[in-house]
């Protein structure tokens, strides 16, 4: 749900108004109406926003190293100390990985050649003759280049012939060939300087594992503190002033819970502050305040739009729902133990996906796998349902479904999932602007609620319940789609809706199928691995079982990783489309952003 948020509006002495604005901060709970556009022009200021972005620079580059929950190896540092020597090792970095290349490319040249002594090839020089290296295609080697140049093959391949010619010093050559440029350094020296590169870069990368350690606690500190700074001067510049500068008048939004913490923080200063409830016309922050279950879920809705504060909060509607199409996507017993037990890595491969991911999401994901995947029996590829224990063999009767049968439970889910979209929408429209212009969603619905009852019953159309049911929904959606208007622009404007909601309606329906598909693939590649799994394996007893163990765990890994990345992927595809279009819901809402203090 939406938190009830109060308009707040503050005079203020401009003597006071610094004094005032830390006491504002001290409360944390006021979201101050931004005036002022842009960052002022002051050199403090300026600083302060290029040390935020250097000390966010660097401590992304560290976190991602991973290893701040390691102990420090010293009693730690302070942010610039850590910037500085981050940079200096990210600069030593880059010059080593440039030598890298270039020592690389140096090998790659001197291969075909062989390890040679350079020394040697100078001192044939001082002797007054001139060693010259040359490459062609096979079919381009003359013969006749051996008699005229002493020309000698080194080394050859499938594209080029790599040879010498040993001629007086000054001799012109006529050769048909690529000349070749080596460096000076041999192919003993240059695997030398690889080797020290790779130590140098070894060494580097233990140095910045280390500086992680201890530079990350004042590096956080720091963007703390520097963030704090820009926004206090951000919310000092959105004051305005009035009675000729001697008054500055600040506006906000404050939860209307937190209005009471207002006064006894304020009292004794020379302030006054108005409360009053919002408008229509409003921007109002939007604060969600959900359940413990539903706001596992927050970090979705925000993914995709927060809500205006007019419409809805579908956060809660939607999570049971995301909850089973990630269990139906996923669908296997084995794959959602494997979730809860090995929890901490799944989490990071979760907030890889988004950040705000909690672990007890990732429990609820893991416990619907094992649920919906009981309609399989599939645990990691296997079949359980084959084993011949009386008690599995009660839990197939009761469970075990066909794919004929997903396939149908899926459009079963989507049809719902639909339904209560529109029921949404209903009554959002009412709630916003009023019942009366509803009357055409609600008519719909009760259109396809009668139909569906009537099919499923086996009512006749002929009915005279249903008919008059049909008849009253009919009457919703041309008669009453637009109130007040032309009788006969309704009939258009319902006539439109129809093309619409029969064209868009089964489409939204069949979308829901990539849940029936998407589980149906995973438990073929888990299936497919199983059998690579014991097919390859050698008959040599140790050797063997190493092998498909090696396949298992690899394919289901590889399995896992795709088919978590589509159980996320798809769901949200099928809440933020196939939902919300039906829901009627627009979303744009600005965040909550309480002025207060970062730590």
């Amino acid at each position: 749900m939406i938190t009830k948020m109060k308009r707040i509006s503050f005079l203020i002495y401009n003597k006071e108004y610094q004094n005032f604005l830390e006491r504002l901060q001290k409360i944390g709970v006021v979201h101050v109406v931004e005036k002022q556009k842009g960052m002022a022009s002051d050199s403090a200021l300026q600083e302060d926003v290029r040390l935020l972005t250097r000390y966010q620079t660097v401590l992304k580059a560290l976190e991602s190293l991973g290893c701040e929950d390691i102990a420090p190896t010293s009693a730690g540092m302070d942010a610039e100390s850590a910037a500085v020597m981050y940079e200096n090792l990210a600069a030593e970095s880059e010059s080593l990985e440039q030598k890298r290349q270039s020592l690389l490319k140096n090998r790659m040249d001197l291969t075909p050649w062989g390890d040679f002594d350079t020394d040697s090839v100078k001192r044939l020089r001082d002797a007054g003759y001139e060693l010259r290296f040359f490459a062609c295609p096979p079919k381009a080697f003359c013969e006749e280049w051996t008699e005229l140049y002493n020309a000698m093959e080194i080394s050859s391949d499938k594209q080029k012939i790599y040879f010498v010619t040993v001629t007086p010093t000054g001799t012109e050559l006529s050769i048909d060939a690529e000349t070749c440029s080596l460096p000076e350094l041999s192919l003993t020296q240059v695997e030398d300087a690889l080797l020290e590169n790779q130590a140098l870069t070894k060494e580097n990368a233990e140095a910045r594992v280390n500086l992680a350690k201890d530079g990350i606690p004042g590096l956080r500190k720091a963007v703390n503190r520097c963030s704090e700074t820009l926004e206090f001067d951000k919310v000092s510049l959105s004051g305005e002033a009035a009675a000729e500068n001697s008054l500055i008048m600040l506006e906000g939004w404050i939860p209307a819970a937190n209005v009471d913490m207002v006064g006894p923080e304020l009292d004794g200063m020379p302030v006054f502050y108005d409360v009053c409830d919002p408008t229509p016309e409003d921007d109002i922050p939007i604060l969600l305040k959900n359940n413990k279950f539903a706001g596992l879920f927050e970090p979705l809705t925000k993914l995709y739009m927060l809500p205006t504060y007019q419409e809805l909060d579908l956060t809660l509607i939607f999570a049971p729902f995301f909850m089973l199409f990630f269990g139906l996507c996923l669908g296997d017993i084995g794959y959602g133990l494997l979730m809860i037990v090995a929890l901490p890595i799944f989490t990071k491969l979760f907030q890889l996906i988004n950040p705000d991911f909690s672990k007890w999401l990732v429990v609820l994901f893991g416990a619907s796998t094992m649920l919906c995947g009981l309609l399989s029996g599939s645990f990691f590829g296997f079949s359980l349902y084959d084993l011949d224990i009386p008690f599995v063999a009660h839990m197939k009767e009761l469970l075990f479904k066909e794919n004929s049968e997903m396939f149908s439970i899926s459009l079963y889910i989507g049809v719902v999932q639909i339904l209560l979209g529109m029921a949404v929408k209903a009554v959002n429209i009412t709630v916003q602007t009023g019942f009366r212009n509803a009357l055409s969603t609600v008519g719909w619905l009760l259109l396809l609620l009668t139909v569906i009852v009537a099919v499923l019953a086996g009512i006749p159309f002929g009915n005279p319940v249903i008919i008059a049911l049909l008849s009253v929904a009919c009457v919703g959606i041309f008669l009453l789609n637009s109130p007040g208007s032309n009788p006969l622009l309704n009939i258009g404007l319902g006539l439109w809706d129809t093309y619409n909601m029969a064209t868009g309606l089964l489409g939204d329906v069949l979308s829901y199928v990539r849940l029936f598909a998407l589980g149906l693939s995973g438990g073929i590649l888990a299936n497919v691995f199983n059998s690579m799994a014991v097919g390859m394996s050698p008959d040599v007893p140790v050797l063997g079982f190493i092998v498909t163990a090696l396949i298992f765990i690899v394919g289901h890994a590889l399995n896992i990783f795709m088919n978590i990345l589509g159980a996320v992927v798809h769901p949200m595809r099928l809440t933020f489309v196939e939902f919300f279009k039906n829901a009627g819901y627009t979303g744009g809402g600005m965040e909550y952003r309480p002025f207060c203090r970062k730590e």
